[in-house]
């Protein structure tokens, strides 16, 4: 029978909450203990997460990143919808 690993989630500190056009957006940057890589999630004031498919080598290249992006496209491009992935729909039995 396979055993179950977990690992550890690394928060950083570099984490923020910033505000850019009267929306407030959380940077969460973060990465598994095992891994030297960091990933960058911004979540909107709809509680929208945008994950970035790059990974980044440190968790202040991934917030210099992360903050250019939201100070020169501003709060519109992460609100428009066009840039997220909805989950799939459980089919439902009812016609």
């Amino acid at each position: 029978m396979p055993r179950h690993v977990t690992y550890n989630l690394v928060t950083s500190g570099k984490s923020k909450v910033i505000v850019i056009d009267g929306y407030a957006f959380s940077i969460d940057i973060f990465r598994l203990e095992t891994e030297k890589t960091w990933t960058l999630e911004v979540v909107d004031y709809r509680n929208t997460s945008h994950v970035w498919e790059e990974q980044f080598t440190s968790d202040v290249k991934a917030l210099d990143v992360a903050t250019k992006t939201i100070e020169t496209e501003g709060a519109l491009p992460f609100m428009r919808g066009n840039n997220v992935i909805p989950f799939r729909q459980a089919q439902s039995d009812v016609p």
